[in-house]
């Protein structure tokens, strides 16, 4: 089982924190199971960008994103070519480091 590693976030996750998730889990899903209370405010349907992480190391093992996912991610608050929406990222077989933004494209957050 790969192990996710979310860096320190000031709201999400001020100590940052370690789990395991299965192969082919959805990273979003695996991020609200761990009490990493990330924005969805799409709820997971690839129309929005809240759900915007960095995929700091194992990047490479994942599979592309669609080019839907692409022109999204271009309204990402503090995109990097190693953005990612969780929503799409489908974890595989390597360990991967991942850094939530500090902010996202929505004004106001919602309670899910």
């Amino acid at each position: 089982m790969p192990t996710i590693r979310v860096l320190p976030h000031p709201e999400l996750c001020p100590t940052g924190t370690e789990f395991s998730a299965a192969t082919g889990d959805n990273l979003c899903r695996v991020l609200l199971s761990n009490h990493i209370a990330i924005e969805h405010a799409c709820e997971m349907s690839k129309a929005c960008t809240t759900c915007h992480v960095m995929i700091r190391k194992g990047f490479d093992s994942l599979t592309p994103p669609e080019e839907d996912e692409e022109d999204l991610l271009d309204r990402a608050w503090g995109l990097t070519a190693q953005s990612r929406l969780s929503c799409q990222v489908e974890i595989a077989e390597q360990d991967l480091e991942v850094e939530i933004p500090r902010y996202t494209i929505n004004h106001a957050r919602e309670n899910h």
